[in-house]
């Protein structure tokens, strides 16, 4: 069954032509008959010129609806008294009406009207029937005709609402490839500035590590080792980390995948953070208040770059003789980070920036961290001397 609704839908000519050739055999007969009043030529060249009316009204209706005009005022000049093939006329209304083009259509309405009265008045239904019958007989020929009209008329509004659907549906997903290309974009910038931070603080490390193996090079062979190796590792990890973020920066959007995103570090990691950094000889204090849980993954991003870049900058401008402290305190709406040194700190334009070098984010990039979970961050010197940052970050999604 749906094979043949197929392939109707796909051949509408055949099936006009099937309902003209119904309609013209119909009309031969009426025509043929003894009993008919009219002229036999005239009407069977009407009924020619209706079924092809319908035949082909789909493929040109607009002229179409002109030959019947033409052929109901042929009618209406020889003579031709009404015959089933007529029904083309309310058949060519309704495709008028609907199709988008709209003075065919409103040709069809005045038709639907004009066709009915001159109909009654050419050929009353018998001599004696009366101008009020005749009348009567006239509207409801015209209702019928203006029914087909507004049917078509709807299905046109209908098909109209289904394409301007159709077009929002596709405008939708336009925009919505849009926003997701848009994302990968920015994703793929945020995991370029991680990356970054990254490969910074391993460089740093390495520098670090690199005087202090020249300083004791003589007298501490093996504090000598311990940081040649240590530079080493650090080193591997910086290209690997430099591979990666080349990689994100080059790949087109086809072409990414999980293995060009590095796992996300958490507070988990803060341990082995803090680890790295005494290993370069800053003495950092580190210790949870609270009871541990499981927090959302963008809270302990925020946590660990936060004290990633808190350190990194006390390396940078505490002092030689510089010491931090990190706290992580668990409280029931928010994880609070504390990160502060007793060093000499650094300049406001400094800390305000992007860093000694113009390579760190600083403050900004904690805050538009920050700003990402609906934190809050309060930084600046510490009284007595130092930098102190606090950053509290709601658990629960709220301000």
């Amino acid at each position: 069954m749906n094979r043949l609704y197929d392939f109707l839908r796909r051949h509408p000519t055949w099936v006009d032509g099937c309902w003209a050739f119904v309609l013209v055999i119909s009309s031969i007969l009426v025509v043929a008959e003894v009993s008919y009043e009219g002229p036999e030529e005239g009407g069977l060249i009407a009924t020619v010129l209706l079924g092809v009316v319908i035949m082909l009204r789909r493929r040109w209706p607009a002229h179409m609806l002109g030959l019947a005009i033409v052929t109901g005022l042929f009618q209406f000049w020889a003579d031709v008294h009404p015959i089933p093939a007529d029904f083309a006329l309310l058949v060519i209304t309704f495709t008028v009406a609907a199709r988008p083009e709209r003075w065919p259509s409103r040709m069809g309405l005045v038709m639907s009207v004009a066709a009915p009265a001159l109909s009654a008045m050419r050929w009353p239904t018998s001599e004696e029937e009366s101008l009020p019958s005749r009348v009567i007989s006239a509207i409801f020929l015209a209702v019928a005709f203006c029914l087909a009209w507004v049917l078509g008329d709807s299905l046109r509004t209908r098909r109209a609402y289904y394409a301007e659907l159709e077009e929002r549906a596709a405008r939708l997903e336009l925009e919505r490839e849009t926003q997701a290309r848009m994302a990968v974009a920015a994703e793929r910038a945020r995991i370029a500035r991680e990356l970054h931070d990254v490969v910074a603080h391993n460089v740093s490390v390495m520098v670090v590590q690199a005087d202090g193996a020249a300083y004791v090079l003589n007298s501490a062979p093996e504090q000598t080792l311990n940081a040649l190796k240590t530079i080493s590792g650090t080193g591997r990890q910086a290209l690997t980390e430099m591979r990666r973020l080349l990689g994100v920066l080059r790949t087109e959007e086809s072409q990414v995948s999980a293995q060009d995103y590095v796992p996300q570090p958490g507070v988990e990691q803060l341990a082995d953070l803090v680890d790295q950094v005494r290993d370069t000889g800053l003495p950092v204090e580190f210790r949870i208040a609270g009871t541990p849980r499981p927090l959302p993954s963008g809270v302990e991003l925020t946590a660990y770059r936060i004290v990633q870049e808190a350190l990194t900058n006390t390396r940078k401008h505490g002092g030689p003789d510089a010491g931090a402290m990190v706290t992580l305190e668990y409280g029931g709406e928010a994880l609070t980070v504390l990160a502060e040194d007793d060093g000499r700190g650094a300049q406001q334009e400094l800390y305000e920036g992007r860093g000694a070098d113009g390579q760190g984010h600083g403050l900004i990039g904690m805050r538009e961290r920050v700003g990402m979970v609906n934190g809050l961050l309060v930084a600046g010197p510490r009284p007595g001397g130092g930098f102190r940052i606090s950053a509290t970050l709601p658990l629960s999604g709220g301000d």
